[in-house]
C-alpha cells in the first residue's frame, strides 16, 4: 500500500442504473439509455450521482492510466509519447505501432514476446488500409499493444518472468492490483480477463473517479503526475486521430480523460474535480454527451463542450433529432424538452 486505508470491496450485484440519455427524433423520445454517473468536487465529495455508483463493475480500458501508474512505480523509465502509449487504447496508426516497437526494443524484446490477442487496427480507416494491403491481425496492431509492451519492459527490469506476465498471480499483476486498490481507495471486488488478455479488476464507478482525481492532483514528478502529463500532452498517442477522447482533452485545458469499452468514461481536472460514466448498454453514442453533461456539472464552460453534445439523428439526410442527456443531467446543458 501507499499510505491510504481501504474501504471494503464494492458489492457484486445487479447495478441499479437510471436513465442518463434520451434518443429524441422529431420531438418524440424514441429511446432511452440507462447508466450511472458520478461527479466529484475538488474536495472529493460526491456532488452528483445518478444510478448506482457503488456497485462493482469493470472499468475496462478506462483503468489504463492507473495501470500505467503501477508500471512507473515498478520502475518503468518512460515519459512523453511512450508513456502516453502505455496508457492507450490506440487506433493502430503507424505512430502507435512504431512506439510499441520502440518500447519492446528498449526492453530487448520483440513482437513475439507480446501475449495480448491479435487484432486488426481499431480505427476504421486504418483497418481498411490494413486489409487492403493484405495484412493479417497481429498483436502489434491490437489497441492494447503499448500497454503490453510496457508490462513486458517493467517485468524485464525487475527480473520477473516474461512468458506468464499476464497471470493474475505474477508479481507485475500483483503490483498493478495494489495500485488499483491504492488509487481507488477500495478493495478489488473481482478479477477477470480483459479483452486483450490482461487481468481486469472490478471496482466501483465512484472508485474509478476517485483514482482519476488522485492522478491529476498528485505532486509534480510523481508517477501519477507523469501519467497525467504524458496523456494530456500526447492525446493522440493515448487514443488516435479523430477520436473523441483526444478531442475532449484538447478542448478542456488540463483535462485527463480515458474511455473504455462497454460505455465507460472517466475524466478529471487538475484541481481534483472528476467524473465517471458507465452506459449500461455500452453505447458510445450516449457515452460522449453524458460525459460532456457531467463535466458541465463540474464547472467546465459549456462552450468548450459544445462539440460533444451528441451526434445528430438523420432522417432522409436531414437532421431530425439528437441524443441528449436525461433531465437529471441537464440543468447546466439545458436542452428544451420539446427538442
Amino acid at each position: 500500500m501507499y499510505g491510504r486505508s481501504l474501504t471494503e470491496a464494492p458489492s457484486v450485484r445487479e447495478p441499479l442504473h437510471a436513465p442518463v440519455a434520451q434518443l429524441v427524433r422529431g420531438g418524440v423520445i424514441e429511446g432511452i439509455h440507462y447508466g450511472s454517473v458520478v461527479v466529484l468536487g475538488a474536495d472529493g465529495r460526491v456532488e452528483l450521482q445518478i444510478g448506482d455508483i457503488e456497485a462493482a463493475f469493470y472499468p475496462r480500458s478506462a483503468l489504463k492510466p492507473v495501470q500505467a501508474v503501477a508500471l512507473l512505480r515498478a520502475g518503468l523509465p518512460l515519459d512523453g509519447e511512450l508513456l502516453a502509449l502505455t496508457a492507450a487504447s490506440h487506433s493502430g496508426e503507424e505512430r502507435h505501432l512504431a512506439g510499441t516497437r520502440r518500447i519492446l526494443e528498449l526492453a530487448g524484446l520483440d513482437e513475439a514476446d507480446l501475449r495480448n490477442v491479435t487484432d486488426l487496427p481499431f480505427d476504421p480507416v486504418v483497418r481498411e488500409d490494413w486489409i487492403r494491403a493484405g495484412l493479417l491481425p497481429s498483436r502489434l496492431a491490437q489497441n492494447c499493444s503499448g500497454k503490453h509492451a510496457a508490462m513486458l519492459y517493467a517485468a524485464r527490469l525487475n527480473d520477473w518472468s516474461l512468458a506468464d506476465y499476464l497471470d493474475q498471480d505474477h508479481p507485475l499483476q500483483q503490483t498493478i492490483a495494489r495500485t488499483v486498490e491504492d488509487l481507488t481507495g477500495q478493495a478489488i471486488a473481482r478479477v477477470t480477463v480483459d479483452g486483450c488478455g490482461a487481468p481486469l479488476f472490478s471496482v466501483s464507478l465512484h472508485g474509478l473517479a476517485r483514482a482519476a482525481a488522485r492522478i491529476t492532483t498528485a505532486p509534480p514528478g510523481t508517477p501519477e503526475a507523469r501519467v497525467a502529463d504524458a496523456m494530456r500532452a500526447h492525446a493522440e498517442m493515448a487514443s488516435g486521430s479523430g477520436r473523441d477522447v483526444a478531442a475532449l482533452i484538447r478542448a478542456v485545458p488540463g483535462l485527463l480523460a480515458k474511455d473504455g469499452f462497454e460505455g465507460v468514461q472517466v475524466a478529471a481536472l487538475p484541481d481534483g474535480r472528476a467524473v465517471a460514466v458507465k452506459i449500461a448498454d455500452g453505447a458510445d453514442r450516449a457515452r460522449v454527451p453524458v460525459t460532456a453533461a457531467a463535466l458541465a456539472h463540474c464547472g467546465v464552460a459549456p462552450a468548450a463542450l459544445a462539440e460533444f453534445a451528441g451526434a445528430p439523428l438523420l432522417g432522409g439526410g436531414a437532421v431530425v433529432g439528437s441524443i441528449r442527456p436525461a433531465r437529471a443531467l441537464r440543468p447546466l446543458t439545458a436542452a428544451p424538452d420539446h427538442a
